[in-house]
């Protein structure tokens, strides 16, 4: 794409390719699609774009989404970053009261700043409520999930600089930045950045005894510290047994090492709870946040850690030994701080925990009129797992059980979007479909989100009936990407 230039001071010729008033007036799917191909993570969207479900996606409402082709969809993705659905004209009117009235710094990193004041003292007033050691935590603000686990990577090393080992678990999921990355046992996702720095010993998700028997033979001063999450979203929303957490978080205290609670899609209510760790009777010296925290409207992080961890990283001179530039801007706390507010006022956390029991046991009836279809349900508030049966039997393909899962979840996406639910992939378990809609939907659009699963699955009550539903020159542009993948 070519930017045409005319002779002239301060470059008066230059013209960007698309405008921002290109953009209001709206720009032709086909043509967005082809930009993204072009100049962004192309080969996800040439996937996306012959599974049929690339989008670009209107905004009907909050929990509602259109497609180019005028399809109604019933908004269940968004990765649980979006509490109220899409511009949620609560949130919406505080943004705009906050640009016509606010007065403060937008990245007040030399100065103390009003909103970012306000969000840290919140914050810490929450998890306080429910574990009142944390009344004089501190808090540090990023622009991403990843980001605070690299915040909280580095208070765990701080405080026990002679430790190397990490302790994380099966299947779980910190994020992709390298830090993280090293903390998500994920071969495909790991495996190109290898070796990662340190000694990361991953465990068995749910097994005490596992744990109990790795902590003897590491020695618990070898030990910087534990990295969890109290319900695993990107495995395919898998909750540990009763008593868990709690044995964990008891051996971790008695043995002095630090523990860190990754709350990033199960905190602020998803799972109808504020924050899960606490409700599994786990009180961790760490806390990750970040998806709900945002609104659905703002890129957010934060990393709540003990104040005697912060001393050790950021003490006296120190203090600016982590920072980040973006992190606790005034407009981002602002929306943080409103989005609270409005997760307390409309009794979301409730509602969560009220609409997910209803939810999960009426997809369950659905998983047993449909067993062929799908093989497993699993929920915590209105975090929703579907796990699928294979496409194709693995015994015919050797070596190919992953790809398998892969496809039969790009079609089972496929086939629920063509149904009219917006659904979201699983990272870490790619069979698995999740339904994560906004915590505040009404009721009846909850119900037809349901209703649309269930006649899902009556049109395909063997997952391969969803391959014959695919034109074959989109069965043959998905093959073809495969053919390409190292």
């Amino acid at each position: 794409m070519d930017i045409r230039t005319a002779p002239g001071e301060h470059d008066q010729g230059l013209r960007l390719p698309v405008s921002s008033a290109d953009v209001l007036a709206g720009i032709a799917p086909g043509k967005v699609v082809d930009l993204e191909v072009r100049y962004g993570n192309g080969d996800l969207h040439r996937t996306l774009d012959a599974l049929g479900i690339a989008g670009p996606f209107k905004v009907l409402s909050p929990w509602e989404l259109e497609d180019p082709q005028g399809k109604h969809l019933v908004h269940a993705g968004g990765y649980s970053a979006l509490p109220f659905g899409e511009a949620y004209e609560p949130l919406v009117a505080f943004a705009r009261d906050y640009f016509e009235r606010c007065r403060t710094m937008g990245f007040a990193q030399q100065s103390a700043s009003e909103w970012r004041a306000a969000l840290e003292a919140n914050l810490v007033a929450l998890l306080a409520a429910g574990a009142p050691s944390h009344a004089d935590s501190q808090v540090f603000f990023s622009n991403s999930g990843a980001e605070a686990v690299e915040a909280a990577l580095k208070f765990v090393r701080s405080a026990r600089p002679g430790a190397n080992v990490i302790i994380n678990f099966s299947r779980a999921y910190h994020g992709k930045t390298f830090g993280a990355l090293s903390l998500t046992p994920n071969e495909e996702y790991q495996g190109p950045f290898k070796p990662f720095p340190g000694d990361v010993r991953t465990l068995p998700f749910g097994d005490i005894d596992a744990f109990e028997a790795a902590l003897r033979e590491i020695g618990p001063r070898n030990v910087a510290g534990i990295f969890i999450e109290p319900i695993q979203g990107e495995a395919g929303v898998i909750t540990p047994p009763p008593g868990y957490l709690s044995a964990v978080g008891e051996i971790a205290r008695s043995s002095d090492i630090t523990i860190v609670a990754d709350e990033i899609q199960s905190g602020l209510g998803r799972t109808g709870h504020w924050f899960a760790s606490l409700a599994g009777g786990l009180e961790p010296d760490i806390v990750t946040l970040a998806k709900p925290l945002s609104g659905g409207l703002v890129p957010i992080g934060a990393t709540i850690a003990r104040k005697g961890l912060v001393k050790r990283l950021l003490g006296g001179l120190n203090s600016k030994r982590h920072s980040n530039t973006f992190g606790g801007g005034s407009f981002a706390a602002a929306v943080a701080i409103r989005s609270l507010e409005l997760i307390i006022e409309e009794g979301l956390v409730e509602k969560s925990r009220a609409d997910g029991e209803l939810g999960l046991e009426r997809l369950r009836g659905i998983q047993q009129r449909y067993p062929d279809f799908i093989a497993e349900v699993r929920g915590a508030g209105m975090l929703f797992a579907l796990e699928l049966r294979n496409v194709v039997n693995p015994r015919l393909l050797p070596g190919q059980k992953e790809l398998i899962s892969v496809a039969g979840g790009a079609l089972a996406l496929r086939a629920f979007h063509q149904g009219g639910i917006h659904a979201c992939f699983t990272l870490n378990a790619s069979g698995v479909v999740r339904f994560t809609p906004a915590l505040n939907i009404p009721a009846p659009l909850l119900g037809e989100m349901l209703g649309r699963v269930e006649r899902v699955a009556a049109a395909n009550p063997q997952p391969w009936r969803m391959v014959t539903k695919m034109p074959p020159s989109s069965i043959g542009r998905l093959l073809k990407l495969i053919g390409q993948t190292s």
